[in-house]
């Protein structure tokens, strides 16, 4: 045990020293190190008061300055994380997963809140809004990038924006639609080189046009889900996706594991159809309509829009479609062992520079489970009618 506890150690002290350049001054990067260890320790509450204890601290006053107004940048950390994680998890087949999770708070001043839906919550509530991209690869997955939504009851009261610190830059673009803002963080991780083959969200991003448009414009393979009500252009007009399932013969339907589950096993039907082309993929690309069944509820159907090159295979398919619930693992580990959900911040800047930490030490634990399986228990110990449609 004192052997993992170590390496636990160990690997904290290498992780912190990729980003302590991030905090300029030996202040901040020591109050850094701080939040850092308050994060990761086993406190049921990780807000200043707890982490300042947590860290030896008699008074939050420390934590507080460096959180909210100490010199260092949440994005050049953010950066970090990412090169981090992609150096760790990144292969050919890793899935790209932008997803939202809700921050319920009280009060109107928080950045970007008002009363809204949150599926954290499963309610409209008072809340924020914030929208993560995940990285899912073979061993691993941590999250990687997050922007705050700001809907236009901010976007339109430029005071209230000043107030909560919100940049003058980001209210003049005006409201960032959360597929806008997944795209903005898809773009920024391929610019940066990390590998990934896929991109995997559900029907708020599938049913969004432009988002697949700017996903195939960059020959980025995707499998997304869409609602019922979603249409495809067949070869005599514009079809319903359950429509379309609905001519599937009991031939075309395949049981299928999409990977493991904390029940075990995920296994569903599905089918799979190559949607008609009207010359406007790129060579060697298809578009293609995939459906998942219950195996206890055959009324129980979803349905997937792809795009991929030709060669792809049902598996490949059936397993990007399975990784699309590893944002939602993500969410609940940062949240549950990290305290992403836990800050007391208002303002901008301080909700990234929270969140982006907790998504570092998150990171860490993703990446030493994967890597250290010792250093990480160690850790944890310490805390029919014709078609164009061709079934395959």
């Amino acid at each position: 045990m004192a052997e993992d506890v170590s390496a636990w150690r160990v690997g904290f002290d290498e992780v912190f020293a990729r980003v302590a350049g991030v905090f300029y001054r030996t202040e901040p990067r020591r109050w850094a190190r701080a939040y850092l260890t308050g994060l990761l320790a086993p406190v049921e509450r990780k807000n200043s008061w707890q982490l300042a204890d947590a860290a030896g601290v008699v008074e939050p006053d420390g934590l507080q300055h460096f959180l909210n107004r100490s010199r260092w940048s949440a994005d050049d950390l953010r950066d970090h994380v990412r090169s981090y994680v992609a150096e760790s998890l990144a292969c050919p087949d890793g899935v790209l997963v932008p997803d939202e999770t809700g921050f319920v708070k009280k009060g109107t001043k928080s950045a970007g809140v008002q009363r809204q839906y949150s599926g954290t919550a499963g309610r409209v509530e008072n809340s924020q809004l914030g929208v993560f991209l995940a990285y899912s690869g073979r061993s691993g997955r941590a999250l990687i990038d997050r922007e705050l939504y700001i809907p236009e009851s901010w976007i339109s009261d430029r005071d209230r924006c000043s107030e909560a610190g919100i940049p003058e830059k980001r209210c003049s673009e005006g409201v960032l639609t959360k597929p806008r803002l997944a795209e903005a963080m898809i773009e920024r991780t391929l610019r940066a080189g990390v590998v990934a083959g896929w991109v995997a969200a559900d029907s708020a991003y599938g049913r969004d046009g432009k988002f697949r448009a700017f996903l195939e414009a960059r020959r980025m393979s995707y499998v997304l889900e869409v609602p019922v009500k979603q249409t495809v252009t067949d070869i005599d007009g514009r079809r319903r996706v359950d429509t379309l399932i609905g001519r599937a013969p009991a031939e075309a339907w395949h049981r299928v594991s999409c990977g493991p589950g904390v029940r075990g096993e995920r296994v569903y039907d599905f089918a799979w159809a190559t949607l008609p082309g009207f010359g406007d993929l790129p060579a060697g690309f298809v578009r293609t309509l995939l459906a998942r069944r219950s195996v206890e509820d055959p009324a129980d159907i979803a349905y997937y829009l792809c795009f991929h090159p030709d060669t792809v295979t049902r598996e490949q398919i059936v397993a990007v479609a399975g990784a699309r619930w590893a944002i939602e693992e993500c969410f609940q580990a940062a949240k549950d062992q990290c305290g992403l959900d836990h800050y007391q911040v208002r303002r901008w800047d301080p909700w990234y520079r929270h969140i982006t930490l907790a998504m570092l030490a998150h990171a860490f634990l993703a990446v030493t489970a994967a890597t250290d399986p010792k250093a990480h228990a160690g850790w944890a110990r310490s805390q029919s009618p014709k078609s164009a449609v061709s079934w395959r």
